[in-house]
C-alpha cells in the first residue's frame, strides 16, 4: 500500500455535506397582472434589473410608479412618476366652444368695425374692447 504522507493512497475521503450556494435574496417584491409591485422608494431601489432594461415598479404605499433602467453596464437610474385619478370629463367639446373665453364670429366683426371707425377718426370715446 502506497503512502502519501499520513493517509494510503486508497484511503477514502472524507464526506462532508455540500450547503448549496444561493444568490442573496432581495426584499418581497409581489407580481400579478404583469405589474411589478414594490414597497415605497426603498423597495424600487433594491429591485434588481437585467442590464439594458427598463422597468415599471408599482408603489404598493402610495400613488407613485418607478421606471427603474439600467444602461448596458448594468448602473441603475431611477425615475419617479406620481399619478393622480382623474375625473371623467362630463361636458361636450361643443359646450367648450361656447365658453366666455372665445369670441364669436359677430363679436370679432363688431370689434373690428369699432376698430376701423377709430383709426379713420370716428367715435374717439367709446373703448376699444
Amino acid at each position: 500500500m502506497a503512502y502519501n504522507g499520513m493517509f494510503p493512497m486508497n484511503y477514502p475521503a472524507m464526506q462532508y455535506p455540500q450547503m448549496p450556494m444561493q444568490a442573496p435574496q432581495p426584499p418581497q417584491q409581489a407580481q400579478n397582472n404583469g405589474l411589478t409591485w414594490v414597497q415605497g422608494e426603498a423597495g424600487a431601489k433594491s429591485y434588481l434589473i437585467s442590464p439594458n432594461t427598463t422597468m415599471p415598479l408599482w408603489d404598493s404605499e402610495s400613488q407613485t410608479i418607478y421606471l427603474k433602467s439600467a444602461d448596458a453596464s448594468g448602473m441603475p437610474t431611477m425615475k419617479i412618476l406620481d399619478y393622480t385619478i382623474r375625473e371623467q370629463n362630463t361636458q361636450p367639446t361643443s359646450a367648450l366652444m361656447q365658453s366666455s373665453d372665445y369670441v364669436t364670429h359677430d363679436e370679432l366683426s363688431a370689434f373690428e368695425e369699432r376698430i376701423t371707425k377709430m383709426i379713420k377718426g370716428g367715435n374717439n370715446d367709446e373703448p376699444a374692447f
